[in-house]
């Protein structure tokens, strides 16, 4: 983590704290991030300052304009403004940390096959929060390849339970 993603981090935090949207601009940005660190056609030209800032934010604009709430597409378009828009990824996940730091929580990556139901989060929550002894942020990445079930990392503790290792595990054990 550079003191400069950092920073910005910080900053899209104050911001969200400020218009009461804590809960909802980190899983936004975060969903941004991952969108932009999957095409790279896209994260080049968003991070690319010889195009100007007004056509990377309009792309930004029509992008994320019926999607995200006004405050995550503001402070996307200021990051992208900023020239930070190939680093949208690493910002989102500093903002993910720092925002359930805030709220004296830590951030479990939850892959799973399909979106989770705001019921199923919860309870994930709760089993993560029993099994790590802390209070939990559940952060859903759908994932195809886990096929079923689910797989959580809490820092460098790993629960796995997806289909995808029970596969993997029988296999091993079968040949």
């Amino acid at each position: 983590m550079s003191d400069r993603t950092e920073g910005y981090a910080s900053a899209v935090v104050a911001i969200a704290q400020a218009e009461d949207v804590l809960e909802r601009v980190p899983n936004e940005l975060s969903a941004v991030g991952r969108a932009v660190a999957a095409n790279e056609e896209l994260r080049r030209v968003l991070s690319d300052r010889s195009v100007p800032a007004s056509r990377r934010i309009g792309i930004i604009e029509d992008l994320l304009a019926a999607q995200a709430s006004p405050v995550t597409l503001n402070v996307v378009a200021m990051l992208v403004g900023a020239g930070r828009g190939g680093q949208l990824d690493t910002i989102a996940e500093e903002v993910l940390e720092l925002a359930a730091a805030t709220r004296g929580e830590v951030v479990a990556e939850v892959r799973a096959a399909v979106a989770l139901t705001d019921e199923q989060i919860s309870k994930v929550a709760d089993a993560l929060g029993r099994a790590s002894g802390r209070n939990v942020t559940v952060h859903v990445v759908v994932d195809p390849e886990i096929i079923g079930g689910l797989s959580a990392q809490i820092g460098d503790t790993v629960f796995d339970g997806s289909v995808r290792t029970r596969l993997d595990n029988m296999k091993e054990r079968l040949s």
